[in-house]
């Protein structure tokens, strides 16, 4: 009975080593191409005039060094409250850059890049 229930032990033991590199390197290639679909994404060309029209809380974009950005799902989490809403449908690129936003805030911002500004 020992030498059985030490066998199945062996046994499980073995497969978890085994299973779990496999896994973790499933879900690697997994991130991989969603990284990869993401930096491939099709961006739009948009005019001034049609970004203005989404100048509310419940649809905000803004324009930032010549792209464009949905920024509608963060509004309410924004730290610094309404003050997103200042520039909504317009250009922030001055604002943006000012010291009131730390390093983060540019890795942050490319995740609602949908477009670049019509030149």
């Amino acid at each position: 009975m020992d030498v059985l229930l030490m066998t199945f032990v062996l046994g499980l033991l073995l497969a978890v080593l085994i299973i779990v590199p496999l896994l973790r390197s499933s879900n690697e290639e997994k991130n991989k191409e969603l990284n990869a679909s993401k930096k491939t994404k099709t961006l739009k060309i948009y005019s001034k005039e049609e970004v203005s029209l989404h100048n509310t809380r419940t649809d905000c974009w803004l324009i930032i060094k010549d792209k464009v950005y949905d920024v509608t799902s963060y509004v309410e989490e924004h730290p610094g409250g309404d003050a997103i809403l200042r520039h909504a449908g317009d250009d922030t690129t001055e604002g943006f850059y000012g010291p009131q936003h730390g390093g983060g805030v540019f890795q942050l911002i490319e995740d609602f890049h949908i477009g670049d500004l019509e030149k």
